[in-house]
């Protein structure tokens, strides 16, 4: 293991990557508080899996099961500790800045000391109004359990005395109701100004009349979050259904055991140590002091009052799809890959309700891992039920955090007359997949997709990802061989194992790749050309690791774009130079996952959906869709020659995780995802400027 980062140091890595983001001023002033509120959501969900994971390992022993690169636990685990200290540091000082930045824009975020009487007068009458009867003051020494803390929510820790009698005190807990109320609060502010307070500060003000009960004339309230562990355990109760197996793990979930304590550093002492208590929490857990602030994810959602806005460019229609043709009658001529969040995601939507009310379509089948809130994807569908289709939807419900989600939706779909199936044991369903059929004549016409990207129109305007519609044979016969496999087919793993144009998880994706690999290896040794891409979300497996060390030592150029985990070394002696690494961050999220082998000249390219990670390519259901239209070849080939090339949010991926980005002295400067854009609203143009002509 000494040739390969620990996965979870790696990620921290990535983290650091987004702060950097926040921390450049090029970057506008909104964006750069989106990547702040970004961090922490981030920093949240890893302590909830990551940190919960090690530590269930150290409490196991050591025993590994399904964990891996983790041999040395608690290492790890004292590394986390000193990394996230020095990044919570990196974060308040870049806040610090960014509130000067504000302030030249004469937006100033306000505390409850900080208001003229007007503004006083404001908020207590929007605490009257809108905050008051969302909270419940918890007494906690009173209480002999503490109460359910929230997983995602903020609390008050208040203490109250008399200023004569400071030794005779109370201690109480408030909720603080952001996901009711919000997190904001615009205050009345001269013409030309903004002036928010935080939803904290309004109750912090407040807090006389809140206990006036209690004669107290003394009050200090600081905020603090709990984090916990989101392990989902499923029982093994043969006698209960997988549905209610998540949702008693949701219930569970609740209860998980606190993996990190975060506080306001001024929070009382005597408070501090009451709840460190109350929590079963020592000073070897991971007790992080902070700012006043915290649970800066809401800030992804700060109130928009800049001047400038964001420099975002609105999503277009494929060339393909102009002109007013149906989706559909395009599709079944030719292949047809969308990139997004260039190209828009109303296609793949358009494409769905065109086959809801085809009367030539019998059967909408489709995999649906993460959806949009109002999706319009599953408003497709169920027109499509009511108009007579069969529609049958995969519908993971161990997605890790749309749980509840995905099991409202699954209620909402069978209400319908959906057919919903929910997985398969030890097994999630990852493949972005969509077939259609319809019979035209005495023929069946079989078309659909299959995507890098979740079905989810509200990320597929930040996620970059592709998606590929056809009506290839080869790609829709593996399809169905796909779904039969999920619907229970009695040769069970034998329809994975027919798949002959897909490389699929969990049967044949490793050793496919394996064997591409080795091809080149044995080209380079050849003297031939011998070359190899991908681009991926994470790299943590080890056994695609070594087999990359060995093409890079074998002679094969191997260029690797990997947005987030990454354990290799790529500078080691061995490897010859030929193994290079970048990460991109910018705007969009880097979310495609794209396969290059050169094959010895006859290259291979693929689209997927697994990472390459264990849990991909062996616990999930995968899909990779090799691109044989020479066209969409070439424009993805384009697009993977654009990103090398970056070099103005590239990231070299060292040794040392130093974050460097790529050198650009002296050059063009190359912002990929800008370039990607310009790329593709230029084939637009022309075919637009041709049309109308």
């Amino acid at each position: 293991m000494k040739s390969l980062i620990p996965r979870d140091i790696s990620w921290l890595s990535f983290n650091a990557r987004v702060l950097q983001e926040a921390n450049d001023p090029a970057v506008p002033l909104k964006e750069r508080i989106r990547f702040l509120g970004i961090f922490s959501n981030n920093l949240d969900e890893f302590f909830r899996v990551r940190v919960a994971t090690l530590k269930r390992m150290i409490e196991l022993g050591g025993k590994k099961g399904n964990m891996h690169l983790e041999e040395k636990p608690q290492e790890i685990l004292d590394a986390i500790q000193m990394i996230v200290l020095q990044q919570q540091n990196e974060f308040s000082r870049i806040w610090q800045l960014i509130i000067g930045e504000l302030k030249k824009e004469k937006i100033f975020l306000v505390t409850e000391k900080e208001l003229n009487k007007q503004q006083k007068e404001y908020i207590k009458k929007f605490f009257e109004d809108d905050v008051r009867s969302n909270i419940i003051p918890l007494m906690i020494e009173s209480l002999q359990q503490l109460p359910y803390l929230r997983e995602k929510s903020i609390y008050l820790g208040v203490v109250m005395h008399k200023k004569d009698s400071a030794y005779k005190h109370k201690y109480s807990l408030i909720e603080v109701p952001s996901r009711i109320v919000g997190r904001f609060v615009q205050l009345p502010a001269p013409e030309g100004e903004h002036r928010i307070i935080l939803l904290e500060d309004v109750i912090r003000y407040n807090l006389p009349y809140i206990f006036s009960y209690f004669g107290y004339d003394y009050f200090s309230a600081h905020v603090f979050k709990v984090t916990k562990d989101a392990e989902i355990d499923i029982d093994n109760d043969l006698t209960t259904s997988f549905v209610q197996k998540i949702q008693s793990g949701l219930k569970n979930r609740r209860k998980g055991k606190p993996v990190r304590f975060v506080y306001d550093k001024e929070m009382d002492a005597g408070l501090l140590e009451y709840m460190m208590k109350r929590l079963n929490l020592s000073r070897k857990d991971n007790i992080i002091p902070g700012g006043r602030i915290h649970n800066f994810r809401h800030f992804m959602d700060f109130p928009d009052v800049f001047k400038n806005k964001s420099s975002r460019k609105p999503p277009f229609t494929h060339p393909a799809l102009l002109f007013s043709r149906r989706v559909t009658d395009v599709i079944i001529e030719r292949d047809v890959m969308l990139h997004f969040p260039y190209h828009s995601f109303s296609s793949v939507v358009d494409l769905l309700r065109e086959a809801a009310i085809d009367p030539e379509v019998t059967t909408i089948k489709i995999t649906a891992y993460r959806l949009a809130p109002n999706s319009t994807i599953i408003n497709a569908l169920v027109n499509a039920v009511r108009n007579g289709k069969e529609v049958i939807v995969m519908l993971e419900l161990r997605a890790r955090f749309d749980e509840e989600a995905n099991l409202a939706w699954k209620e909402m779909l069978e209400m319908e007359g959906v057919k919903v199936l929910i997985g398969l044991p030890n097994v999630k369903v990852h493949a972005k997949l969509c077939l259609i059929k319809k019979r035209s004549g005495n023929k069946i016409i079989q078309y659909g997709f299959v995507s890098t990207g979740n079905l989810n129109e509200k990320t597929a305007r930040v996620y970059a990802d592709h998606c590929l519609l056809t009506s290839n044979r080869n790609i829709m016969a593996d399809i169905n061989r796909i779904f039969r496999y999920i619907e229970g087919a009695k040769s069970g793993v034998n329809q994975l194992r027919s798949c002959k144009t897909l490389m699929v998880c969990p049967i044949n994706m490793r050793k496919q790749l394996m064997q591409m690999i080795s091809a080149e290896i044995r080209n380079a040794r050849a003297k031939k050309e011998a070359r190899i891409i991908a681009k991926l979300n994470s790299l943590s497996d080890v056994s695609l690791i070594q087999k990359l060390y060995s093409a890079a030592e074998a002679g094969v150029d191997v260029q690797l774009i990997v947005r987030g985990i990454f354990c290799a070394k790529t500078e080691m002696k061995k490897l010859k130079n030929n193994m290079h690494a970048i990460s991109i961050v910018d705007q969009y999220l880097e979310h495609a996952r794209i396969l290059m082998f050169h094959n010895a000249g006859k290259s291979k390219l693929y689209i997927s959906s697994a990472d390459w990670m264990v849990r991909n390519l062996d616990h999930r259901v995968e899909a990779a869709a090799l691109i044989t239209d020479p066209e969409i070849k070439e424009e993805l080939m384009d697009i993977i020659q654009i990103q090398l090339k970056d070099n103005v949010k590239a990231r070299v991926l060292d040794n040392n995780l130093s974050n460097n980005y790529v050198l650009s002295a002296g050059k063009k400067k190359i912002r990929s995802q800008v370039e990607t854009y310009n790329y593709l609203f230029n084939k637009i143009q022309k075919i637009s400027e041709t049309g109308s002509n």
